[in-house]
């Protein structure tokens, strides 16, 4: 794997001087890695494994991989923590993977692209901004901590999203479509928050102000 990148997480002190990990507004910090998705845990089928790019692509069509081709593509860490929206915050992981940028580079998108959809497995789907996906320590996560993911933390691959909340990146991800314009995913047409920033604790459509997304 390559050079990991820096650790971004801040830090506090507490009344006696003490060094205390800084976690984002309403978050509490959370030992060990809780499983937390919707639906059952899909059966890896490798021979049946596919990831495309699609949508408004540069060249207008269809980047596909299988997955012994998109795992062999370079791999880096990235040290970084995990903010879920139920209120844990886990910190410091260290995750390896395909950076989202390597994808952005071997799928150039439109020049009209705003906006990505993340696709994962029984058509879960999370949106992002293009600025977010192209973020340098966004990465689609194939270990922690140097170990290979479990099924229930997402095997094969996960996206992870550093500063955004942790349902911006969706475990057994499949593919990527190009957007010239956003769209809510699967949480956010049900109520969460279009960008959801952790430091802001976007948590929740209610929330929005104009311009955050599309009308629900």
């Amino acid at each position: 794997m390559g050079q990991p990148l820096e650790h971004e997480s801040g830090e506090g002190r507490d009344s006696a001087g003490a060094t205390q990990p800084e976690l984002p507004p309403g978050q509490r910090l959370q030992r060990g890695w809780p499983v937390t998705h919707y639906g059952p845990v899909p059966k890896f089928r490798p021979e049946r494994w596919e990831f495309r790019v699609f949508g408004a692509t540069a060249g207008g069509g269809k980047h596909c991989w299988t997955h012994e081709e998109f795992t062999a593509l370079p791999h880096t860490t990235v040290v970084a923590d995990l903010h879920c929206v139920t209120k844990f915050s886990m910190l410091g992981a260290e995750w390896g993977g395909i950076p989202a940028r390597t994808l952005l580079d071997l799928a150039p998108p439109a020049d009209d692209v705003t906006h990505v959809m993340v696709w994962a497995e029984y058509g879960f789907s999370s949106n992002l901004r293009l600025s977010d996906f192209a973020d340098e320590r966004v990465l689609f996560a194939t270990h922690k901590d140097g170990e290979l993911l479990t099924a229930e933390h997402g095997f094969p691959l996960r996206l992870i999203v550093p500063h955004r909340y942790a349902w911006k990146g969706p475990k057994w991800v499949r593919g990527v479509e190009y957007m010239t314009a956003d769209r809510r995913g699967f949480w956010e047409e049900r109520g969460y928050h279009n960008i959801g920033d952790p430091w802001q604790e976007q948590r929740y459509s209610y929330q929005e102000k104009p311009g955050d997304g599309p009308d629900l």
